[in-house]
């Protein structure tokens, strides 16, 4: 093979890994058998994250003669075809009004079933932002400022959802404290936190169990330096709320996570002849920093075959952050920024060890504040930056990785994929014989 045949041998192996990631967390692919007993009356869906949409239409697919309505509300450009359950397009990862009032109206829709009824709520990642109900006090301007300052922080995601449920009505159990007690509530969850946690997912709207309290949040808000808005501060200085009335087992259902995608992933990778290693779906921190310890595994298996003999394929998952010393007009992700600084760990690599690809991405289908879900890159991508005149080292200090990476061609576009398990990342060293 000459060097383009190579090039694009390593990036067809990487491509058709994640989109094996992608396809086992699809709601057409899971959900189905999770589903419960189907109810003699009603099956009211209610529910968010930008899965919900397609989750509705797993649904509907599968229980075609069940009586059914419901609403749910997913991400702008995240919507899914349905017949009976109303899809409600909403603002992410910043609350807005439509958010807003569908939220009431979804919470109205719950409260309505009756002891024959099921309550199916379907749930996933994004859900925090998309389902907006403010506490009692405080706005949705207020909610929104907040979240703002925490995502400006680089909070991780779990630290996120420890304090959006003191602001609000539906987190924290407050979906399920909304169905009678007479009607029976299942809930479907597709994971993007690390742990699959059902009480982070979405900000657990319907796990009753223990919730965040105000003087975690107060914690919280506080390590990362952040002064909330004055209606919020008075609501978090307020007393804990008493507990919630005990609706016994929560029934939660766990239909895809990110481990799931980078077992799919791996046993794609064995099908072309790589051997994977899957180094953890729970990786965290600023993406820089991440890019620097993974790179140096990467370096280890391509001079050393340790911690495995390539051709060899390191996989993960988990949320990785950004943190920005101010807001600005920036074209960057997470997954981008993590292949820039991946790529500037990675140069003047030996000539004569196996040679590595890599891509990071969004099992979403958006990365950051663009129209990409992440980027890839090649042994020579430092090199064409230059021969194109882009500075990566001055690009990622400015958080501009999305530029580089749109300059090279590289960027990796899905749109939507209307599913969520987090970020999935893949570096590729050395290619099957």
């Amino acid at each position: 093979m000459n060097q383009n045949d190579i090039d694009a041998r390593g990036r067809e192996i990487l491509r058709s890994i994640l989109d094996s990631a992608i396809r086992a967390a699809l709601p057409a692919h899971c959900l189905a058998q999770h589903l419960p007993e189907k109810p003699r009356g009603r099956c009211i869906v209610v529910g968010g994250g930008k899965a919900s949409a397609a989750m509705a239409a797993a649904l509907e697919a599968a229980w075609p003669d069940v009586p059914m309505k419901g609403l749910v509300v997913t991400r702008y450009g995240h919507a899914a075809p349905t017949a009976h359950i109303e899809i409600v397009e909403a603002a992410h990862p910043v609350p807005d009004e439509a958010g807003l009032q569908a939220t009431a109206r979804m919470m109205a829709l719950a409260a309505q079933a009756g002891p024959d009824d099921l309550v199916l709520a379907l749930i996933s990642g994004g859900g925090s932002s998309l389902l907006s109900a403010p506490a009692e006090g405080i706005s949705l301007a207020d909610k929104q400022a907040v979240n703002r300052a925490l995502l400006v922080a680089g909070a991780p995601i779990g630290l996120m959802n420890r304090v959006r449920p003191t602001l609000s009505r539906i987190k924290g159990g407050g979906l399920a404290r909304a169905v009678p007690a007479a009607a029976r509530l299942v809930t479907l969850v597709i994971s993007d936190v690390p742990g699959d946690d059902p009480a982070v997912i979405a900000s657990g709207p319907t796990v009753t169990r223990t919730a965040p309290t105000r003087s975690e949040a107060r914690a919280i808000l506080s390590r990362f330096g952040i002064t909330p808005p004055e209606a919020v501060a008075r609501l978090l200085a307020l007393p804990e709320p008493p507990a919630p009335p005990d609706r016994g087992a929560d029934d939660i259902r766990l239909i895809a996570s990110p481990l799931m995608a980078l077992q799919a992933a791996a046993e794609q990778a064995r099908a072309l002849g790589v051997t994977p290693i899957i180094l953890g779906d729970a990786i965290e921190g600023e993406s820089r920093e991440a890019a620097i310890v993974l790179g140096g595994i990467a370096r280890s298996t391509a001079q050393y075959g340790l911690p495995l003999p390539s051709p060899a394929v390191l996989l993960s998952g988990g949320e990785t952050s950004v943190t920005m010393p101010h807001v600005g007009n920036v074209a960057g992700g997470r997954n981008t920024e993590f292949c820039l600084a991946l790529a500037l760990a990675l140069q003047d690599m030996p000539g004569d060890v196996a040679p590595i690809w890599a891509l990071a991405a969004d099992t979403d289908g958006i990365d950051g504040n663009q129209d990409a879900a992440g980027a890839v890159i090649a042994p020579d991508s430092l090199a064409r930056a230059a021969s194109r005149g882009l500075d990566p080292r001055a690009l990622l200090d400015g958080h501009e990785s999305y530029r580089l990476f749109d300059g090279l061609g590289d960027l990796i576009r899905t749109g939507p994929t209307l599913t969520n398990v987090n970020d999935f990342r893949a570096i590729l060293v050395g290619l099957p014989g």
